[in-house]
């Protein structure tokens, strides 16, 4: 699958799971929404404590299987290298993110406020691999 399909895909569809490796090489599965950002990097807002920024912190590689907000039907997976943007730089990132998939929020303050107060960073995934490529 073409790179830019997923990424059509992610515009639409912003259910996801994303895969991370813990310490121990398991992996670590957590429900995200999904959006991509004009760089066609994969975007995602979590907290900085939360374990899928640890873990990428330490191993950068990251997993997602994306699908419709029917869930079954259509899917795919993509693949790429996360680099974890922090506050406070990441504020922009994260308004953009939040335009994206929600529209406009009514108080912008208000949303900004609570991106600090969470610690809020942005995991932006850089694709290298999208699929499936065949059904079967």
């Amino acid at each position: 699958m073409e790179l830019e399909r997923a990424r059509e895909f992610m515009r639409a569809s912003h259910r996801a799971v994303l895969a991370t490796t813990r310490s121990d090489g398991r992996p670590q599965l957590s429900p995200v929404v999904v959006g991509v950002g004009d760089d066609g990097r994969a975007l995602i807002s979590t907290r900085e404590t939360a374990m899928k920024t640890k873990n990428l912190e330490r191993d950068p590689r990251a997993s997602l299987c994306i699908m419709n907000d029917g869930f079954y039907g259509q899917w795919i997976q993509a693949e790429g290298t996360a680099e974890i943007l922090r506050l406070p730089g990441a504020m922009d990132v994260l308004v953009d993110y939040y335009r994206r998939i929600s529209g406009e929020h009514p108080d912008w303050d208000e949303y900004k406020e609570a991106m600090r107060r969470e610690r809020r960073v942005i995991v932006a995934i850089t694709l290298t691999k999208a699929g499936p490529d065949a059904s079967g």
